[in-house]
């Protein structure tokens, strides 16, 4: 494959994903590695430069090439690493349904996922304003904040449970609970 450096190499490689898969991130170890100055804001929000990215089909092509790994979120291809910074999460899951005994969630992206024991709800509390950060797994490691009417919709299909760390509010999707919120 040749390969072109930069965010014009990192679209090329997006694009030469076999079928309609994601591309293979976890299997790719290239020795090039260094920063790019694309930012995923915590609404979302994808800027190169400053600037927005406005076109969403490149933003979609570029989260398909996304990779967590210990120091940090990183866009990669099979010759180039390139650390990107992300104020928090990288998606936003804007959508939530109920199909059957799953929560199916869709990110700003478009990826879909349902959670489950592989790919967990979880509430951290924000300790600046104290309002719940609500997460769900989406793949190898990226997380989508629950967008907060999303959030309210979980709340509504919430049921009290008992969890580890006592009687809280839980919702239920493929056989797993996962804790929403205390007692109201």
């Amino acid at each position: 494959m040749e390969s072109k450096p930069g965010l014009e190499g990192v679209a090329q490689a997006a694009k030469q994903a076999p079928g309609r898969g994601l591309p293979p991130v976890h299997l790719w170890h290239p020795e090039h590695c260094g920063e790019i100055d694309i930012v995923i804001k915590r609404d979302g929000l994808w800027f190169h430069e400053g600037s927005p990215i406005g076109r969403a089909p490149l933003v979609r092509l570029f989260s398909t090439v996304l990779r967590k790994d210990p120091d940090g979120f990183h866009l990669v291809t099979p010759v180039e690493k390139l650390k990107i910074t992300v104020e928090d999460a990288p998606f936003i899951a804007i959508r939530v349904d109920r199909d059957g005994e799953s929560l199916r969630f869709t990110t700003n992206v478009g990826d879909e996922v349902e959670a489950g024991p592989a790919n967990p709800i979880r509430v951290e509390m924000d300790a600046e304003t104290g309002e719940p950060r609500p997460y769900v797994h989406v793949r190898r490691g990226l997380e989508a904040l629950i967008h907060r009417p999303v959030f309210y919709e979980l709340v509504e299909m919430a049921r009290e449970r008992d969890m580890p760390e006592g009687r809280r509010m839980a919702v239920q999707s493929n056989g797993a609970w996962f804790t929403v919120g205390p007692l109201s």
